[in-house]
């Protein structure tokens, strides 16, 4: 395992002393470096490790892509475009994990909450930049 040391930038974090009563909300934002440490699938290494002999924190991150609406078949239709839009830009199908919906019945917001969980490295465009070494002047690298 190896431990690597992370500085998180630019973390936006509201400040405590400026919380209005009337809205809730934070009246102002600070930003502050958190360092962070972490092993080498990425996770925090005081992270305490699941029990049991077959269960694991997997390596593979997935980030979720959300789309809000009042309207779930809206949502659900855009998130679709969305989907084909993002293959054809890579390349090949992004991979998906999961499809999470959820609900915020919070006043003003939205109330569907629409999240396909993506690959990170796909949405990176890693497989572009992989094709785009093995590919030279002259073609594919075999």
């Amino acid at each position: 395992m190896v431990v690597a040391p992370v500085e998180v930038c630019g973390i936006r974090r509201p400040s405590q002393q400026h919380f209005p009563a009337s809205t809730g909300y934070p009246a102002t934002v600070s930003e502050e470096t958190i360092r962070l440490e972490l092993d080498d699938s990425g996770v925090s290494v005081n992270l305490p490790a699941p029990a049991g002999p077959h269960d694991q924190v997997q390596g593979v991150p997935y980030r979720p892509v959300e789309f809000r609406d009042d309207d779930l078949p809206a949502a659900l239709e855009r998130s679709a475009k969305w989907l084909r839009e993002a293959q054809n830009w890579l390349g090949e199908p992004i991979d998906v994990i999961a499809v999470h919906l959820d609900y915020d019945d919070r006043e003003g917001a939205p109330y569907y909450d629409l999240k396909l969980m993506c690959n990170e490295e796909d949405l990176a465009g890693a497989p572009i930049a992989i094709r785009r070494l093995n590919t030279g002047p002259a073609g594919p690298v075999a």
